[in-house]
């Protein structure tokens, strides 16, 4: 149910006028700086401080491969288990391809993602939602594949 609400907003959302969806540059740069944020703590093997980015709630939807995830430690716990060691972490590098706003708060990203490991490399794309929570951008919402 969550998933189909989630779609529908993000629906309503896209469809908003052109006027309403120019990027700000001072969010685009606050977004990057929180991506460049999971990226040092994700090269540290630091899946904690990588955590940090996203939304503490019950509420965060990551959906990747396996299904979806719902909640902060749910999803805390998968990349756990997914990335057990440095080896299986690898050394991650973000692309970050398109920031379209969805609303003056809430942001769609765009980007690649490639993990180079010496147990071979993992790449594929991804799709996050954030919104400024507080006077911070969250992760609320992370599709990866």
């Amino acid at each position: 149910m969550r998933f189909i609400l989630f779609l529908t907003l993000l629906g309503v959302l896209a469809g908003m006028p052109a006027h309403a969806q120019k990027a700000r540059p001072a969010d685009q740069q606050q977004i990057a700086a929180l991506m460049a944020t999971q990226t040092a703590a994700w090269n540290k093997g630091d899946i904690d401080g990588f955590m940090t980015t996203y939304w503490h709630s019950d509420s965060l939807l990551f959906i990747g491969k396996n299904g979806v995830t719902y909640g902060w430690q749910a999803t805390l716990d998968r990349y756990k288990k997914t990335y057990p060691d440095a080896a299986a972490m690898g050394k991650l590098d973000f692309k970050l391809l398109e920031f379209k706003p969805l609303a003056s708060d809430t942001y769609l990203l765009i980007g690649k993602w490639h993990l180079e490991r010496t147990i071979g490399d993992l790449q594929g794309h991804f799709s996050l939602i954030l919104q400024k929570i507080k006077g911070q951008w969250k992760i609320i919402a992370d599709h990866s594949s």
